[in-house]
């Protein structure tokens, strides 16, 4: 087999394609023909500083893949050779609440990630995915789709005719308005960029907002809201963008936050007064999985892939998604 391994702490130059072997199958483990793995913001920033994520080295990046299991160990009930599974962010998380142990068990650190030909996961690591989905659009769901469906459906509970804002057009984002559009939900989406603020339209959003031509977004969401505010924000900005969400989040509703891309003060004043409930979030579990998927099922919901870069220039895909010019998932395609 062969896998991408950052060996030492100096960046994306560091990535360098090895052989590897795999490790021998225990009795409730699954081999995976890997056929394609998504990239996320948390690979990238993992790679340019393992260090500071306290990443042992070398290490391989990436949580999120699809394949075929080829071989399993002597105890798997739950998949057979041939199944064509996607791999679970967390290795540990099946149901009910997060817990630190749970948190040790996330893939691309501090676990090996998947940017490999072949993996190891345990049975419970891994999930069967809808016929109707190729590998590549099942690759870009573990971190991103499940982190939007817990968001709005098992943080939020929001049901038809409530409105969730969606802070940019990155995955998280795009996901959550895919699966706002199947639930009735009203959606507010902001970007910087007219261009995937047009895309955003296409695959439903309600009402659309420019950050940059509307610095004042807030207002803007208030005065769409009938200046009530909205039910959920879908907060990737962080400490520089929560601020303004908020003044558009309604009084009693709820800011879930997935992101820290910009920086700033907090003055928790509006969460007081508000009566707002700030509740961060890290994916999700096994089960949030399968019960996602068969939402995607039910309503054929088509990922939305940016573009795949082979696997022998995987490096690029991280490159690709530094210019933040992506709208969807970029995927790293293995033949």
């Amino acid at each position: 087999m062969k896998r991408w391994q950052l060996n030492e702490p100096s960046g994306l130059d560091a990535l360098a394609l090895t052989d590897a072997v795999l490790p021998t199958l225990k009795a409730k483990d699954v081999r995976i023909q890997v056929a394609a793995t998504a990239v996320n913001y948390r690979d990238y920033s993992s790679l340019l500083d393992p260090v500071a994520r306290q990443i042992p080295l070398p290490f391989t990046p990436n949580s999120d893949c699809a394949g075929i299991v080829t071989d399993t160990g002597s105890d798997v009930s739950l998949v057979k050779p041939g199944d064509r599974v996607a791999s679970c962010f967390f290795q540990q998380w099946l149901d009910g609440p997060c817990s630190t142990d749970i948190m040790r068990s996330a893939l691309g650190g501090p676990l090996p990630g998947v940017l490999a030909t072949d993996i190891v996961l345990t049975e419970t690591g891994c999930i069967k995915i809808p016929d109707y989905l190729s590998l590549v659009d099942a690759a870009t769901l573990p971190c991103a789709a499940l982190t939007a469906w817990n968001a709005l459906v098992t943080i939020g509970q929001l049901k038809a005719g409530d409105t969730v804002l969606l802070l940019g057009t990155g995955g998280v984002s795009m996901f959550a308005l895919q699966l706002a559009v199947t639930l009735g939900i009203n959606t507010i989406m902001t970007s910087s960029s007219d261009d995937k603020l047009s895309v955003a339209k296409q695959f439903g959003a309600t009402h659309l907002l420019n950050y940059r031509t509307h610095p004042d977004w807030h207002r803007h969401v208030l005065e769409i809201t009938n200046g009530m505010g909205v039910d959920l924000t879908l907060e990737t900005g962080g400490a520089g963008t929560l601020p303004q969400s908020m003044e558009a989040t309604r009084v009693s509703g709820c800011i879930v936050l997935i992101g820290i891309l910009t920086a700033g003060e907090i003055n928790p004043v509006a969460l007081m007064r508000k009566s707002i409930r700030l509740q961060g979030l890290y994916v999700g579990s096994r089960q949030q999985f399968g019960d996602m998927l068969s939402h995607f099922a039910e309503h054929r919901i088509q990922p939305i892939v940016d573009s795949v870069v082979p696997f022998e220039q995987a490096p690029l895909a991280y490159h690709k998604l530094a210019t933040a010019t992506h709208v969807g998932k970029i995927v790293i395609g293995i033949e």
